[in-house]
């Protein structure tokens, strides 16, 4: 690495790029070099309205290029283990969009292979590293609603374009993987234990793929997590976290602004407002986490073991929902 630069290659021409590429040429420790494509045109067309100095032609030709270090992969989620894997084995370190995986043993393979090339991996969740999400872990760790007995979230949007890949099952489509998984992530992170339990019910449409999910995870005795996602609905992002002693509320979770306000209380109507400051680039921690993890040595924020875990639970929870029982952990 060039005087502890790193310098970053889009595998994919991904409309999630947009937001990954202002803070990767706003950060001094991040360089842009190159894009590909397994079409040339539409690697070079990109790499040109974009102002990235390479383009390659495929996947496998950017891997083998000397002139890169990590490579932050956006395909459609079948594609990523595998191509996540080939990037670590050709020298890389890599950023993978979620979820990392659709299956618990492509995770622990993605987890033999960075073992064996000493490279780093992480799923890209910007929300993880967002102040707001930090400041709402901090709140609880501190007991300031108490023992937390219910995590709740919705994640929905309206999909109308029937050939995009959410809804595609040869490319594993489905809400889960693309909008659940945020819910599901944040309600392991905010009771710090994993599920024992999932029930799921889904809404299978014309694609082959859950368009609506409603689902519950059991930690432990007494405490539960339930989510709603889809294709189906309006617009909507929430979490409460429900304790003992009182409620936290977090209206925006998985997409903060960068002047964002939770709500916290005793109870549903005495919440008091708490205003957080972040980044203006909102995936700035999310690479600037990748930076430390390769160039200090620190762990990413989300480690491997936390992915499988998020993706253990969307595995039984799909199970679930197909077969008609909770399936256990």
């Amino acid at each position: 690495m060039t005087n502890h630069i790193l310098r970053w290659g889009l595998l994919s021409t991904a409309r999630i790029n947009r937001s990954l590429i202002p803070p990767l040429r706003a950060s001094p420790r991040h360089r842009l070099v190159a894009v590909a494509s397994r079409d040339p045109d539409r690697a070079q067309s990109y790499a040109q309205a974009w102002q990235i100095p390479h383009a390659f032609g495929s996947y496998e030709a950017m891997l083998a290029s000397p002139e890169i270090d990590v490579v932050y992969i956006s395909l459609p989620n079948s594609l990523h283990a595998h191509w996540t894997i080939q990037a670590l084995r050709a020298g890389k370190h890599v950023l993978c969009e979620k979820p990392l995986a659709t299956r618990v043993e492509d995770v622990d393979a993605i987890a033999a292979a960075a073992a064996e090339t000493g490279k780093q991996v992480a799923e890209a969740f910007m929300y993880r590293h967002h102040p707001q999400t930090l400041k709402v872990k901090a709140l609880i760790a501190s007991g300031a609603i108490g023992d937390v007995r219910l995590v709740r979230g919705s994640f929905t949007f309206t999909l109308t374009d029937r050939g995009n890949v959410r809804v595609n099952a040869s490319l594993d489509g489905g809400s889960v993987w693309d909008v659940g998984c945020y819910p599901i992530s944040y309600a392991r992170m905010m009771i710090g234990t994993e599920p024992a339990e999932a029930f799921g019910m889904q809404f299978v449409g014309p694609s082959g793929v859950d368009e609506t999910f409603v689902g519950t995870l059991r930690f432990g005795e007494d405490v539960y997590a339930q989510f709603d996602c889809g294709f189906r609905a309006p617009f909507r992002m929430n979490m409460e976290i429900v304790g003992s002693e009182g409620v936290i509320v977090i209206p925006r979770p998985f997409k903060p602004t960068a002047h964002e306000t939770i709500y916290i209380g005793k109870a549903s109507d005495q919440l008091e407002p708490i205003t957080i400051e972040g980044p203006e680039l909102l995936y700035l921690g999310e690479v600037d986490d990748m930076a430390d993890a390769i160039l200090n040595g620190t762990s990413p924020r989300i480690s491997l073991q936390d992915s499988r875990a998020n993706v253990a639970a969307m595995v039984a929870l799909l199970q679930s929902a197909k077969e008609g029982r909770p399936i256990k952990l």
